[in-house]
């Protein structure tokens, strides 16, 4: 045999088979993670920075590593299982517990879902759009997406949303803060035991972790079909999410303390910060502020129903998931539907006040958190259904001892609320 007919092409590096490997699954933990940055935890993110300045950002680090935890474990059951989160739990727990579980989560999401469109309508406020216009357009983009796009299809267009996160990043090197200083604000706690500055720390772990996202991620991957050979690869893609998520927020944080916390300018939601910016910084900077509120409300409207109608339906035993037709899954896509129409139709009314909408979906949220987080370590501990990939001892305790903290902190923010 001559040398030119027994040549192969040689076949690609090592090192260039794992990025590729890692691309082709990269998406459930990245996009979850992002999603977060909602318009609540903008809000949140924006008034902690503005009324306490730095003094709250080192809670930025334990939050990342407890963001890891929790949502590695339910990747790992995604990926050990193939199962959604709310289909082990109905199996596991029966169709009781189950139904009050989901009727909470459903109360809880829907709540942020208006949320969402009262930030598209406040950002496009900002930038000097009519919300009349912007909130129903939105709607309807967001519901084609799912509703006419393949499974790749959605996934890609939220990984590419996620790149808009830059805005705030870029908006901080904009301002030019004292970098050094925030570096010592992020690894020196500063805690004071004023009820307001007690009661922020604990919304910005709230606002972080929400119950809804579990569900999404495990659905997610479960969806994916990821392999347990490509779990590294996973896990990778859980921790580069939940670490960006806290750096986001952390710059948000950084840039009203640069500019509002200084200036004495105190404000109720994220428009706020961005109206206040262009006095102090320019309007390049409010207006990469708003845009990323909008672009963050609009991710999140598409997320957050998208969750809603997954964990409902994996639940219910309906059938779920983009990659089904609305034949083949009815159910999912009417509540998909139904979330959208409502949550957008009651933004527009004249007059309405989201207040107590978000007050209830956080009181849910705060509830809900640590129940979650129990259902969770106990599936993810069996070992018939997860063989070696239980928890070990180590992750056990802190993971239970983070149980214990998040329910005195649920508790605590409830008690807080009601109270203010």
């Amino acid at each position: 045999m001559t040398a030119s007919t027994s040549a192969r092409p040689a076949a690609p590096p090592k090192s260039w088979r794992r990025l590729l490997t890692f691309l082709a699954i990269v998406g459930p933990g990245i996009i979850t993670a992002n999603v977060d940055n909602d318009a609540g935890g903008l809000t949140t993110y924006s008034q902690a920075g503005a009324h306490f300045g730095l003094d709250v950002m080192w809670v930025f680090l334990p939050v990342a590593v407890l963001l890891m935890m929790v949502q590695e474990m339910v990747n790992r059951m995604g990926v050990v299982t193939g199962q959604g989160l709310s289909d082990m739990i109905r199996e596991r727990f029966g169709v009781k517990v189950t139904f009050y579980l989901m009727l909470l989560v459903l109360l809880t999401n829907f709540g942020n879902v208006m949320a969402e469109f009262a930030g598209i309508a406040a950002a496009s406020q900002v930038l000097g759009l009519p919300a009349f216009v912007t909130v129903p357009a939105c709607a309807l983009i967001v519901w084609l997406l799912v509703l006419k796009g393949t499974y790749k299809t959605v996934e890609k267009i939220f990984l590419f949303a996620c790149v808009f996160y830059l805005a705030y990043p870029v908006t901080l090197y904009i301002i030019k803060p004292n970098y050094a200083e925030i570096g010592r604000a992020m690894i020196t706690p500063r805690v004071h035991f004023e009820t307001d500055y007690l009661v922020m720390l604990i919304g910005l772990v709230g606002t972080t972790i929400a119950p809804w996202m579990q569900f999404y991620q495990q659905s997610f991957v479960a969806e994916k079909g990821i392999s347990i050979q490509d779990y590294a690869y996973s896990k990778a893609d859980t921790v580069i999410g939940s670490f960006v998520v806290n750096l986001v927020a952390a710059c948000i944080v950084a840039v009203c303390a640069a500019t509002l916390f200084r200036a004495n300018i105190r404000i109720d939601e994220a428009a706020d910060a961005a109206r206040s910016l262009a006095p102090l910084a320019g309007k390049a900077s409010s207006w990469l502020f708003a845009a990323g509120l909008f672009n963050a409300s609009l991710f999140a409207a598409s997320i957050l129903p998208l969750s809603t109608s997954y964990t409902i339906c994996e639940a219910l035993g309906w059938e779920s998931g983009v990659s089904k037709t609305f034949a083949e899954a009815p159910q999912f896509y009417v509540l998909y539907t139904a979330l959208i129409v409502c949550g957008a139709a009651i933004v527009l009314i004249p007059g309405v006040s989201l207040i107590k909408v978000m007050f209830w979906s956080q009181v849910i949220n705060g509830v809900l958190l640590p129940v979650i987080m129990v259902f969770i370590l106990l599936l993810v501990n069996e070992r018939k259904v997860m063989g070696k990939f239980v928890n070990g001892r180590v992750y056990n305790a802190f993971c239970w001892a983070a149980v214990v903290g998040l329910a005195v902190i649920s508790l605590t923010y409830i008690g807080s609320m009601f109270l203010s």
